[in-house]
């Protein structure tokens, strides 16, 4: 440990870690089921359920904004998307 970091705002910061976990799973949860929502309404619509080129920019949004990681990220938050919650 830093001599310039103390226990206490170690601690702080681990609580607003925590806050921030709680706020990602739950926006994590509410962009699953929007779509899913879609999905269902492009097949209703006689669609496809996915639309390549729309992932492709999602894809490449969390790229730019993350970095190489942001691939993978993305390539997770699409397949959570996909599947029944």
């Amino acid at each position: 440990m830093t001599d310039d970091v103390t226990t206490l705002e170690i601690t702080t910061m681990r609580r607003r870690i925590d806050e921030i976990d709680l706020a990602i799973i739950g926006l994590w949860l509410e962009r699953a089921g929007l779509s899913q929502q879609i999905g269902q309404a492009r097949l209703a619509a006689g669609g496809t359920r996915l639309v390549l080129s729309r992932e492709q920019q999602i894809i490449e949004r969390f790229r730019e904004g993350i970095g190489d990681e942001g691939t993978e990220l993305a390539r997770l938050v699409l397949r959570a998307g996909r599947r029944a919650i």
